[in-house]
């Protein structure tokens, strides 16, 4: 079955998420359980985490429909302690916010290197926060989103995917969500039929698709290759094209997963989730 959904508000408390993405006629959605944008919030509630748990029920969205999405401030590849340690604390509190509310997935961009160490030292640097976060928490995979390689981002070769995961302790707890719009931009041709059949082949052949807990279905407003992180719609601008969907939709590896919009339009949600659904008979 496919899980489509947005990445939806939950402004005046998580509870609302799954009542704003019903709205919409998903059937999966991605959500911040706080601000993304502080490094602190208050607890969630009693109340609150009731009432989550009550409306995902109630409009039928279980954890393996929900994609959890961390601070954007969190660097778990940070190169300097002050920094790596404030960000691994921050990441600790959002796993625990997931388990709170009984969710089973937390999205999260690996880190960055800010060039001040090298690659495969930010690699590892991420790998044991990871580890380091995982075993002071219980419950909650850790999915990894691919990046476009904006800055000093890692993450965008399913290389280095590759090298994060191989060095996590608890394979089990250890995922990736692919954004479309960061794997064309990151240099992946996405967009045609032939370049999705070798782009995914090779994610399975580096990665593999045990791994895939996610995905973030994105157009790119950018060229292929530019680093560039910027999402466009699905179909109507930017230089993706629907080739991508087509093929995420007809095939088998991306059943039972949850596939997240964030692209721009907010009020068009409703009608790209419904265009995604007809591709699956097309």
């Amino acid at each position: 079955m496919k899980f489509i959904g947005a990445h939806v508000s939950a402004a005046g408390g998580v509870e609302n998420a799954p009542i704003n993405a019903h709205k919409i006629g998903a059937n999966a959605f991605a959500l911040f359980t706080k601000s993304q944008r502080q490094w602190k919030a208050k607890p969630l509630t009693d109340t609150q985490i009731s009432a989550f748990k009550s409306n995902c029920t109630e409009f039928g969205f279980s954890a393996d429909q929900i994609l959890p999405h961390d601070s954007y401030l969190i660097n778990l590849g940070h190169p300097e302690s002050e920094g790596i340690e404030k960000s691994v604390t921050a990441f600790i509190d959002e796993l625990q916010r997931c388990h709170q509310l009984g969710l089973k997935l937390l999205n999260f961009h690996p880190g960055s290197h800010l060039k001040k160490i090298d690659e495969a030292s930010c690699l590892s640097r991420i790998a044991n926060s990871i580890n380091r976060s995982l075993d002071q928490t219980e419950g909650v995979v850790a999915v990894i989103e691919n990046t476009a390689g904006q800055g000093t981002n890692l993450g965008f070769r399913f290389e280095q995917l590759a090298d994060i995961i191989e060095q996590v302790e608890d394979k089990s707890r250890v995922g990736i969500c692919i954004d479309t719009c960061h794997t064309f931009a990151a240099g992946y041709d996405l967009s045609t039929p032939e370049g999705c059949e070798e782009t995914f082949a090779e994610f399975n052949r580096l990665v593999g698709f045990e791994f895939l807990r996610g995905m973030h279905l994105n157009g790119s407003r950018k060229e292929l290759g530019s680093h560039v992180d910027r999402h466009a719609t699905l179909r109507d601008d930017g230089f993706l094209g629907t080739a991508v969907f087509e093929h995420i939709m007809q095939s088998s590896h991306f059943d039972n997963i949850p596939m997240v919009l964030e692209t721009p339009e907010p009020e068009n949600w409703a009608d790209e989730i419904s265009w995604l659904r007809t591709l699956q008979n097309s």
